[in-house]
């Protein structure tokens, strides 16, 4: 159904027989989710496709959640489009004093990676029960921006650790940044990749382990349909 035709449809028109008007109040359901949804989601309705930006939370070129990170591009469905961002490590200490100076080019060169993404996927290890301070610095950058560069849009998180939780913890803790964001936050099914040395190879990027790998297929692909269905509220 066309954008035009969607218009028109929430003007009222007329139906004849109740099959008919079965038919049109389905239509007129999509049209109302369409025209609800933001620029962005409504681009990737139309297009079937969304441009996933993946943001790392660790800085060490051999840890498992950086590993992890690099693997998704292969584990996406088609539905996706994948793009590493820049690794927060690339950015300075957010200082007022230097963004008043003039934002840092690492900084832009972030904000615009962000602007290409449709959806944000964070692939982060948990560090004292809460988010790594890169992580946590790269968003005190990017809210200082207006209009924000991540309100409105789809979000998942994936916390990987060697140890028996997963880095369970540091998922409360980044929904609370992602909330004052506006991000919209799959909520489940949840990845937490335990004992991750025994699961991922890191020096080749990939999951090695076929339960985990089987796990991580299925939560991107909801995560696909979470982007594709999801409407501004």
């Amino acid at each position: 159904m066309d954008f035009r035709r969607k218009q028109a449809l929430l003007r009222g028109n007329k139906y004849n027989s109740t099959k008919h008007k079965v038919s049109k109040i389905i239509e007129l359901s999509e049209a109302l989710c369409y025209l609800s949804a933001t620029p962005r989601v409504r681009e990737g309705i139309v297009t079937g496709k969304t441009h996933l930006g993946v943001l790392e939370g660790s800085l060490r070129q051999a840890s498992l959640s950086r590993a992890a990170a690099r693997a998704v591009a292969g584990l996406a469905p088609e539905d996706f489009s994948v793009e590493t961002l820049p690794n927060p490590g690339t950015l300075p200490l957010f200082n007022q004093d230097v963004m008043d100076a003039g934002m840092p080019e690492s900084v832009s060169a972030l904000l615009l990676a962000l602007s290409r993404c449709n959806a944000l996927l964070i692939v982060t290890p948990e560090y004292n029960w809460s988010v790594p301070g890169a992580l946590k610095n790269a968003f005190d950058w990017v809210s200082r921006v207006q209009p924000g560069p991540l309100a409105d849009k789809p979000v998942a998180i994936w916390s990987v650790s060697p140890g028996l939780l997963g880095g369970a913890r540091v998922h409360e803790s980044l929904r609370h940044i992602l909330h004052s964001q506006d991000m919209r936050i799959m909520a489940k099914p949840e990845v937490q990749i335990a004992q991750a040395q025994t699961k991922i190879d890191v020096a080749a990027g990939r999951i090695t382990d076929a339960g985990a790998e089987a796990f991580l297929r299925r939560q991107l692909a909801f995560f696909a349909r979470f982007c594709h269905s999801m409407v501004a509220v």
